[in-house]
């Protein structure tokens, strides 16, 4: 097999137009025949995810390898600690299987803190035995971001132990630190911290890249941190790589890491220093089997139509053509529904928040920000009505619940502001990190129907306006994804984002993504979990009125 184009060399950081023999999967030899000639496509490395966690797209690997290759993604770097949470190395395991099954590069981390916190119910615990276990397996690269800082620059036993244990089998650890600077950011690198996708300022990221840390810009479904930190790129172009954290799929049907090369090369970086980030620097990082466009390496690239639209006209990997002209190559493949789904349904009453002749407090109501994982923490007064604290939708002060999915127990309760929901209810299993449900509503009976319409599929997203309307996207794999076609998925969601937008009044962008975020207790400022209202500052549980 050959190939003909304008070849870009990201190592000498030049464009010639060359000819590609490629034999059993690899680049056989590269004969520069001549200057760019424009007008030719243009061959360059294919683009590299540097962080994401594959079952936030809803979909199996196999059915998100089917969708990314059409837009020039030829390999992830992939922590799967979300089905870690729910089923433990069983579940990483299941990840790793699926994604053999398709040509697409899948990098899988081993997840460094399952559960997140001690804080929550989860359906399964990795502890040092199982992390050493799964970084023995060639499949596994690396140490997934390690969360628990706090654990890091406290030098807890069991964090140090996992840590040892990556520095030992030579894999790279990830970082996670919001808000970290200074001195304890420097703490964090020095402990083996070596990326960090949570930096949400340009000062954090010059900070952390100061100091010797690769910063990956995220722009995901829900996190939306490239216009902050792109700037970064021009004065790091060696430690900036690009990521998309979490991705609904209708967002990855619209584009990926190819939407983040265009808009950079848009507010005028250097192409190459764009490709670096898009391409290179993760491949080079995590040591990844991906070519980059040299003699002896893996025919992994793609073909673009030009440099300013970055049209993909095919995506190649192994060699082996995966995608051409926007449609995929890839089979429609089932999986195996693997799940841990143990409550039973719930009643309105469960939900009820009583007050009592003393509540006369503030209530701490979580502010969510909309494109932003962080939360605020706000003092605001309650409404009540027959010895109840209840929803004041005129204020935009909703219920948020938390369920344990793993044990019948008693919901947790708090309220929300800036969900924009007029009516009805929204749940889901997808709750970061522990994936119990999670659900915000405007009144306890359309907040009961939503929880339960979830409880009854053992997994899913759900959206109801009414006693007789109400839209279910099911999850039966582990509640958090599902092996169904990957362009239907997609229009599915559309379908139920749409709905809680026109329907229900939510002004948020990503209402479902920006929900599963609400009980994440490792990113401030006030959050939920199955055991209660939790402030992320002081790492504690707090009341629901303040004290």
């Amino acid at each position: 097999m050959q190939i003909s184009g304008n070849l870009l060399n990201l190592f000498d950081r030049t464009i010639r137009f060359s000819q590609l023999t490629i034999e059993q999967g690899r680049i056989h030899q590269i004969d520069e025949l001549g200057p760019e000639r424009p007008g030719e496509p243009y061959v360059l490395p294919g683009f590299v995810d540097a962080h994401v966690h594959i079952e936030s797209s809803l979909l199996t690997p196999a059915q998100f390898a089917r969708l990314a290759v059409e837009h020039g993604t030829v390999a992830t770097v992939s922590d799967p600690h979300e089905i870690g949470n729910v089923l433990g190395v069983d579940g990483v395991e299941y990840m790793i299987t699926d994604g053999k099954r398709t040509p697409f590069k899948f990098c899988f981390g081993a997840p460094s803190c399952v559960p997140a916190t001690t804080f929550e119910t989860a359906g399964a615990t990795i502890g040092v035995r199982d992390i050493r276990r799964l970084l023995g397996l060639k499949e596994i690269g690396y140490l997934a971001e390690m969360m628990n800082f706090p654990g890091v620059l406290n030098q807890d036993p069991e964090v140090m132990a996992k840590i040892m244990l990556a520095n030992a089998f030579n894999k790279p650890i990830d970082g996670h630190a919001p808000g970290l600077r200074g001195n304890d950011a420097q703490r964090y690198i020095d402990a083996g911290m070596s990326t960090d996708h949570e930096c949400f300022t340009y000062d954090e990221g010059l900070d952390k890249a100061q100091r010797g840390m690769n910063i990956l810009i995220r722009e995901g479904s829900a996190a939306k941190n490239f216009e902050a930190l792109i700037p970064l790129l021009a004065e790091f172009p060696e430690k900036i790589m690009f990521c998309s954290d979490d991705k609904h799929p209708d967002s990855l049907i619209e584009g990926h890491i190819n939407l983040l090369v265009k808009r950079a090369l848009a507010k005028g970086h250097d192409i190459f220093n764009v490709l670096r980030a898009a391409c290179m620097n993760p491949v080079l990082h995590y040591r990844l089997p991906v070519g980059l466009l040299r003699e002896g390496d893996p025919a992994d690239f793609i073909l673009v139509q030009d440099l300013n639209e970055f049209t993909i006209l095919k995506t190649v990997i192994n060699g082996a053509v995966v995608a051409e002209n926007g449609i995929s190559s890839l089979p429609d493949l089932r999986s195996e529904h693997v799940n841990q789904f143990n409550c039973l349904p719930k009643k309105p009453s469960d939900f009820d928040v009583l007050a009592d002749s003393t509540t006369s407090g503030q209530l701490q109501v979580i502010e969510a920000l909309d494109g932003q994982l962080i939360t605020n923490k706000l003092l605001l007064p309650p409404m009540t009505r027959e010895n109840r604290i209840v929803a004041d939708v005129t204020r935009d002060i909703l219920k948020i619940t938390v369920v344990n999915r793993y044990q019948d127990a008693a919901p947790a309760l708090a309220f929300i502001k800036n969900f924009g929901l007029q009516k009805g209810a929204i749940a889901s299993s997808v709750g970061h990190d522990s994936h119990n449900i999670v659900a915000v509503g405007c009144d306890d009976e359309s907040l009961c129907r939503a929880v339960n319409l979830v409880v009854e599929a053992r997994g899913g997203l759900s959206a109801v306006a009414g006693p007789d309307h109400h839209l279910l996207l099911p999850l039966p794999i582990a509640g958090l994804m599902t092996d169904a076609d990957g362009y239907t998925v997609a229009r599915q969601y559309t379908a139920i984002d749409r709905f809680v937008k026109e329907q229900l009044g939510s002004t948020l962008t990503s209402p479902f993504m920006t929900l599963s975020f609400m009980a994440l207790l490792v990113i401030p400022s006030l959050k939920l979990s199955d055991k209660g209202l939790f402030d992320g500052q002081t790492f504690q549980f707090t009341s629901l009125l303040a004290p």
